[in-house]
């Protein structure tokens, strides 16, 4: 007991603080893009549906060391687009904050982009299509009518976002690495702590996620049965 209460009294929270806001910004940036995405192919046809589908459901089949693998390729400072933000803007994504963050918003995108779409599919068109004929513009159709209606779905949609992007390891592994303070997350703080054998310490942190975990559900449930 006094060895869990010493470990609790210096217990670095950075990993805590550093996956909450690297969730948050993804799930903002998921949240827009999601949205829009989703929006756009609610009145595609099939083929050209199945297409973004299968484009933008790809981080969820692949391992995500694999998305890690192209991103950190595709920004490395090695490589034309890595090397442009770097000179030209002073943008560096690996081994920054900033790769936690698109590391987290790739693999969690698929998941707002999901949810939203059903949530706009199960929205009854005639709706759409009256208020089209009552003048009003697909801008106020979209935030007045399809987004209030569509709301028990998208809240869904972010609570599961943030909570992909909460526990995201592999990616952000690849692309940001394990730097303690700056882009050590929680997942990643776990392994490195079991790899050192101190499995007391990485029992608080489960205990901890475990605990995040519930009231992600928790909140997942509630939204679901008021969307019913």
């Amino acid at each position: 007991m006094s060895n869990l209460l010493e470990i609790l009294k210096d217990l670095d929270w950075s990993p805590l603080y550093i996956s909450i806001k690297t969730a948050i910004v993804a799930t903002i940036i998921s949240f827009a893009i999601g949205i829009h995405l989703a929006k756009k192919a609610t009145f595609y046809g099939d083929k050209r549906k199945a297409f973004v589908d299968g484009i933008l459901s790809l981080p969820i089949v692949l391992p995500p060391t694999v998305a890690g693998f192209i991103l950190l390729i595709i920004f490395s400072k090695r490589r034309p687009l890595g090397s442009f933000l770097f000179e030209k803007f002073d943008i560096s994504v690996v081994q920054t904050w900033l790769g936690c963050i698109l590391a987290a918003t790739i693999i969690s995108l698929p998941l707002m982009y999901q949810n939203a779409r059903a949530a706009f599919e199960q929205v009854d068109k005639n709706i759409i299509y009256s208020a089209r004929t009552l003048g009003m513009s697909e801008r106020k159709i979209f935030y007045r009518v399809l987004v209030p209606a569509a709301r028990p779905g998208l809240v869904a949609g972010i609570i599961l976002c943030f909570a992909r992007a909460m526990g995201e390891y592999g990616a952000t592994s690849m692309v940001a690495g394990n730097i303690p303070g700056r882009t050590g997350t929680i997942s990643q703080t776990i392994g490195m702590v079991i790899s050192d054998g101190n499995y007391l310490k990485a029992g608080i942190w489960v205990v901890i996620v475990l605990l995040i975990s519930f009231v992600i559900i928790f909140g997942v449930n509630i939204f679901s049965n008021k969307a019913k």
